[in-house]
């Protein structure tokens, strides 16, 4: 049973989530995972992210104005993440918590760097057949031991050059699916050992989480998105290199 502070900080968790996905188009898995991280066991925390993120992701997807095109394009690289997440999901189980946690800082840092650091690359058309599957098992690995889908999905999505539009709907594609293989990857890997209770936690935490997203997408017209990124990739940093001390430290004690 929880207690009321541990339920306040979950509530003030995917409200502050929400918001940076309502201003950035994406990031509610990311900070989520990596606050919740901090008070519980990874497994957990990603059971409450599951319900919040397929809503939030789905309105994201369907929202857009080339659903059947993206899919026929980039259904390789869904088949490689839903692939990858089944096999990594096990980490994420408490026996690899330490791991996970690890895996999670690190993936923050690195997702930190890149958005700091504003590096890109183009992803030839010609390439796209070989690349998009080797991204998406890859995303699906990281997805399967973190909770994170945004290394390396992201950038590689980025690097497709698509236009604003399509990219925000590619996003929301890339992470409906994630969130799914998520969901089937900890079910097979036990981790809901009481699934009424997580998912009522879940559908809990969609209220605010909604209410952030709406409130950061009235924010994003009356400030610059730059500062927040800035701001956002430098809170990201410094959360991800104290997840990966915290595992280190854990580690060495143990």
């Amino acid at each position: 049973m929880l207690s009321v502070g541990v339920i306040a900080w979950i509530g003030a968790v995917f409200l502050a989530a929400g918001f940076v996905k309502g201003v950035v188009g994406m990031g509610l898995p990311t900070v989520a995972m990596g606050l919740l991280a901090v008070t519980m066991p990874p497994a957990q925390a990603a059971a409450l992210l599951l319900i919040p993120s397929l809503v939030t992701n789905l309105w994201q997807l369907f929202t857009g104005p080339s659903f059947g095109g993206l899919c026929k394009r980039l259904w390789t690289m869904m088949a490689g993440v839903v692939l990858g997440t089944v096999a990594g999901a096990g980490l994420l189980t408490g026996t690899h918590s330490g791991v996970a946690s690890a895996g999670l800082g690190a993936a923050l840092v690195l997702y930190a760097i890149l958005g700091l650091l504003k590096l890109g690359f183009t992803t030839p058309a010609r390439h796209e057949a070989l690349v998009s599957p080797l991204v998406g098992v890859a995303t699906g690995l990281v997805t399967g031991a973190t909770g994170v889908f945004v290394i390396p999905a992201v950038p590689y999505l980025q690097s497709l050059r698509l236009g604003r539009e399509d990219l925000i709907q590619a996003l929301g594609l890339s992470f409906t699916v994630s969130t799914a293989a998520l969901a089937l990857g900890l079910f097979k890997a036990g981790a809901f050992a009481s699934p009424t209770m997580q998912l009522a936690g879940s559908v809990l935490a969609l209220a605010p989480a909604l209410a952030g997203m709406f409130a950061g997408q009235a924010r994003r017209q009356a400030m610059s998105v730059e500062t927040f990124r800035t701001v956002f990739f430098a809170g990201l940093l410094m959360l991800g290199g104290y997840l990966v001390l915290e595992a280190a430290l854990w580690s060495s004690a143990s």
